[in-house]
């Protein structure tokens, strides 16, 4: 019972922190100075790769394309309900350009990880 709840916990921790965000009303700037486009790009690069790491069983050999694309669209369907969730946050209000930042996050989070996993497959053949 531990082994899923070792992958997926952190998956789940990082969606619920993300829709706590997103419940705050009137957010009018995010501390610390960061943009809000950033913080999307990096609250989904980080889910991007937790669900990658969740799908490939924290292997490195389990990172495929399939599991990319599939870290991905998940992380992407969640930026898309996300953003439907504010539409009833007030003073919150879905947009398409946070979710293209959420989506460019947990992309480019997902294709860095794979093409790492893939230089560590050839680098294990050539030896």
């Amino acid at each position: 019972m531990t082994r899923p709840f070792w992958l997926w916990g952190p998956v789940v921790v990082q969606m619920a922190l993300i829709f706590f965000a997103s419940a705050i009303p009137d957010l009018q700037s995010i501390p610390g100075g960061v943009s809000d486009h950033t913080a999307h790009f990096l609250g989904y690069g980080l889910l991007g790769a937790l669900v990658l790491r969740a799908l490939a069983a924290a292997r490195w050999h389990g990172v495929t394309p399939r599991a990319a694309a599939l870290a991905w669209l998940v992380c992407a369907v969640y930026g898309a309900t996300d953003e439907w969730h504010q539409a009833y946050v007030p003073g919150r209000t879905p947009a398409l350009d946070d979710w293209l930042a959420d989506a460019l996050g947990a992309a480019t989070a997902v294709i860095g990880l794979a093409a790492v996993a893939l230089i560590r497959r050839r680098r294990s053949r050539a030896v």
